[in-house]
């Protein structure tokens, strides 16, 4: 008896060896940075640099603290001694994105969603995303503890505005989402985790107005944003409500269903009124402007909606590497019913969909982009990332306009343009080396070599490796 270990001690042995082999696993957080010096200079290399301004040749910018301290031409930047310099020939430099509607959660089989703790902030830094905005969680705590932990440098990943749980009314069949009681519920829901450090807000699907001019009213007090991916409310009465951002582009929006109820979600039937939708329509000349004159900003989620819609390629291969085999299977299997689907209304409505963002900002509209990794899988953390940028491409934004929408614009609505969201003197090092030029072939986008964060250049290719058959686990 006296040579078995006790039980403390066993649970000790056993706790050393799960952290071992983690480490042995996945590696080290400090095994992914592989530029960390003080003071660097990315010479010859072509700049987007979030404005909206057509991209710059032969351009030199220099770090110094993980700032940047100072951008231009190669022939007018003079490299001080002392600096790691870094070739960027043949390469583009672009802001670290901003992402505005990621969670930290990953469609796991039978509607179940997990939290990918471990594996979706690394695959966000490795995919370009600097900052994120999590557009509504299911794990408050983890979200804010990752958050700190993050910012006291104790992990890699992006910065994160947390929202708080999802604020929808009664009618969702989802366990781990609190259906509202009314007004006054949703105010003292929304002042608990204001106090436990929250920094926006996303109504949900079934919220009722009476509770969402609640919301807005508790939010605007602190100079909080609240966002919502609606269905009971139509865009036009949560822009008289005051709303700050409406989620999905128009896919959510409920404001084309013939005779509507007020405070009733109408299920399929926005789908179909999206199908039948002229976008020339006066009806949607009508929206659009007054989104626009009450400064209203759409979030574009691309992405997820592409999972639904026939003749949509799969998700990189890169990026079903991630998924463990169980989860990936599940993946290309709805893939394939999509795609063998007869009669499909999904083509439609993307296409549709894809320009009324393009109508919006040529109105004036502003739009940011994020990429919900939801549905049935496939919008795997920072890939997607770069998908969405081919995805606005696609919509007929230049490279420019596609990258400032990612990165600027939203950085703006954070209120944080000052430090982040373009490549200037005094802004945060937040930005990401590309090996290919991006301004003749957005596809590119996927060749990130380094992601600077605050400085510190993380290799993309050795965060991708250590999470290889990891997203579905954690």
């Amino acid at each position: 008896m006296k040579n078995l270990l006790s039980g403390k001690k066993i649970c000790k042995l056993l706790c050393l060896l799960g952290t071992l082999a983690v480490q042995t696993s996945y590696g080290k957080d400090s095994d992914f940075a592989e530029y960390q010096q003080d003071k660097i200079a990315i010479k010859n290399v072509t700049l987007i640099d979030g404005s909206g301004k057509p991209a710059r040749y032969n351009q030199t910018v220099l770090l110094v603290d993980g700032a940047i301290r100072r951008v231009g031409y190669v022939d007018e930047v003079i490299i001080p001694g002392g600096m790691t310099v870094i070739d960027g020939q043949g390469k583009t430099l672009i802001p670290g994105l901003v992402m505005m509607h990621e969670h930290m959660f990953y469609p796991t089989g039978k509607a179940n969603y997990t939290e990918m703790l471990y594996s979706f902030p690394r695959l966000y830094l490795a995919g370009g995303a600097t900052t994120i905005r999590t557009a509504g969680t299911t794990a408050p705590y983890a979200d804010l503890n990752l958050r700190d932990a993050i910012a006291r440098g104790e992990t890699i990943g992006p910065d994160i505005d947390v929202t708080a749980p999802y604020l929808n009314g009664p009618g969702l069949p989802v366990l781990k989402i609190k259906p509202l009681r009314d007004a006054e519920n949703a105010r003292t829901m929304m002042e608990y985790w204001m106090s436990e450090g929250v920094t926006s807000y996303k109504a949900y699907m079934h919220i009722r107005r009476d509770e969402l001019a609640e919301v807005i009213k508790q939010a605007h007090k602190r100079d909080h944003k609240v966002t919502a991916h609606l269905c009971s409310i139509t865009y036009r009465e949560a822009a008289e409500l005051g709303i700050d951002n409406l989620e999905h582009g128009f896919f959510a929006a409920s404001d084309f269903v013939k005779d509507k109820k007020q405070d009733e979600c109408p299920g399929k039937d926005v789908h179909q009124s999206l199908v039948d939708l002229d976008i020339e329509s006066d009806e949607v000349k009508d929206l659009i402007d007054f989104l626009v004159s009450k400064n209203v900003t759409l979030t574009s989620t691309l992405t997820v909606f592409e999972t639904f819609t026939q003749g949509r390629p799969k998700a990189y291969p890169e990026a079903l590497a991630a998924l463990t085999p169980q989860v990936r299977d599940q993946y290309e299997a709805r893939w394939q019913k999509i795609a063998e689907q007869e009669n499909a209304t999904w083509p439609i409505v993307y296409k549709k969909m894809m320009a009324l963002e393009k109508k919006f900002v040529e109105a004036g509209g502003k739009l940011m982009a994020g990429t919900d990794p939801t549905g049935y899988g496939g919008v795997i953390a920072g890939f997607s990332n770069q998908r969405v940028i081919e995805l606005l491409v696609e919509s007929g934004f230049s490279i420019e306009e596609a990258i400032k929408i990612s990165t600027l614009n939203a950085a703006s609505y954070l209120n944080r343009e000052s430090e982040i969201g373009t490549i200037e003197s005094g802004k945060n090092a937040d930005m990401v080396l590309i090996d290919g030029d991006l301004t003749r072939d957005p596809s590119m986008i996927r060749k990130m070599s380094l992601v600077f964060k605050n400085g510190i250049g993380y290799s993309s290719k050795k965060i991708i490796e250590a999470t290889k058959a990891v997203v579905g686990l954690h």
